[in-house]
């Protein structure tokens, strides 16, 4: 295992994304062959990370990976290993998964990589230096490599920070002025898609170099390391079909890309489309509809033709699966924020909308009820389920019994008629 580092905070917001591309972009600019990650299931933020970096980035996920799967993420090359945190640095589920609960410390005492703790120093000063001295001790095993200051008032202000900070025995690496001008633009899964960035290089390039006017990038790359984590054999996943054809779009862009590697790896052949451009799915095994934004272009979706009458053909000859945003369009009937109803594909009875927005968040353990593409009924995966869509029909035989990470069953159960089959998790991968 490469030695690495993994940049987390006390909380979300608090300025990771920012170090995390300014560091990657900074260290390839000085030649090393940086490997990017993002703790936990997120499909916005590794599109970033290669943008800043040149190489894929890939999830590590302890509650969702198998020992095996996190095996395969963990053996890749590299100079140096730079991981995103996810949520605050302890923030996990109340019951572990495959290999933890979901928590960035996990990933530190597994690896062994050191964290960069990044603190919002907004409206407070020396207290900084307890809240480090606190996260420090929390967890034996992972160790807190030093402390980036975010959003820095005033040199007075950095100079008391820093104070607090040395004054409980950890290295200040880096501290950060306040600036307003910096932020990515936000819609609501999170971060606007790295594709759609109106000038992406530019914000990178000026995030790095506000890491090296700020930072100590000599200390930040010397503090990384690892430790031989005792791992199985790497293992991936198996792909579902031998051909796949993949809607690839601005509206289905949520794919993880350990699924699409491994199933590459193991002779699959990927067969990308796009909907939004009006193309039928090609001639393929499987045709695969990720997750994404279907409710941002439902009337373009709606009025797709040759996509939805291609689509209604491949079906009557060879599996369709549809997660989450694809899921939705498998259906009958999407309606967008306006309450405007928008025919879809009607392969499946699902009605969703997005006139009333409910938040649905979560680790998700689905037990198979019915096939799908390369699994058989009483098959056990795990992923993630985040939409705002509310469901108001979904009459077809329930494609699993689905749970949240406490053992609680969910009304998500996915759905299932001939060969077509849909549900709201994100795969992320087999349960042990």
């Amino acid at each position: 295992m490469i030695p690495g580092l993994i940049v987390s905070a006390p909380r979300s917001g608090s300025g990771k994304t920012t170090v995390t591309l300014g560091l990657l972009r900074a260290f390839a600019e000085e030649g090393l062959k940086v490997q990017p990650y993002k703790c936990g299931p997120d499909y916005i933020d590794p599109a970033f990370h290669k943008a800043a970096c040149g190489r894929e980035s890939f999830n590590l996920d302890t509650w969702a990976m198998a020992p095996e799967l996190l095996a395969a993420q963990l053996a890749r090359g590299g100079d140096l290993a730079l991981a995103e945190g996810s949520m605050g640095l302890f923030d996990g589920v109340a019951f572990p998964g495959e290999s933890g609960s979901g928590a960035t410390a996990d990933l530190s005492a597994l690896t062994g990589w050191p964290v960069v703790l990044v603190l919002d120093v907004s409206g407070q000063a020396q207290t900084v230096g307890a809240l480090a001295a606190g996260m420090a001790a929390f967890r034996p095993g992972v160790r807190i490599a030093g402390v980036i200051l975010n959003r820095a008032a005033s040199p007075r202000h950095e100079r008391l920070c820093r104070l607090g900070v040395e004054a409980a025995g950890l290295p200040v690496l880096g501290a950060l002025p306040r600036r307003g001008d910096l932020a990515l633009p936000e819609r609501h899964l999170g971060l606007v898609q790295a594709a759609e960035h109106p000038d992406l290089e530019a914000a990178i390039a000026a995030y790095a170099e506000f890491l090296r006017a700020h930072c100590d990038l000599g200390a930040i790359r010397a503090a990384a390391s690892s430790h031989a984590a005792e791992l199985p054999a790497p293992r991936a996943p198996k792909p579902p079909a031998q051909r796949i054809a993949l809607a690839r779009d601005e509206a289905f862009s949520f794919v993880y890309p350990h699924l699409l590697e491994a199933w590459r790896a193991q002779g699959a052949e990927i067969l990308p489309f796009s909907p939004l451009a009006d193309e039928a799915p090609p001639e393929a095994d499987l045709c695969w509809l990720p997750g994404g934004y279907p409710e941002l272009h439902a009337g373009r979706l709606a009025a797709a033709t040759r996509f939805l009458g291609g689509l209604r053909d491949f079906a009557t000859r060879r599996p369709v699966h549809g997660e989450c945003g694809g899921y939705m369009v498998l259906g009958e009937a999407l309606a967008d924020a306006k309450g405007e109803r928008h025919a879809m594909a009607g392969l499946l009875g699902l009605v969703a909308s997005y006139e009333k927005r409910k938040m649905h968040l979560g680790y998700r353990l689905a037990t198979l009820a019915a096939p799908m593409p390369g699994y058989e009924p009483g098959a056990r995966l795990r992923g993630h389920e985040f939409h705002y869509s509310t469901i108001l029909a979904q009459p077809d035989a329930p494609l699993a019994v689905v749970r949240d990470a406490e053992g609680a069953t969910v009304p998500e159960t996915g759905s299932r008629r001939g060969l077509v089959s849909g549900t709201f998790l994100h795969l992320i991968g087999e349960a042990s």
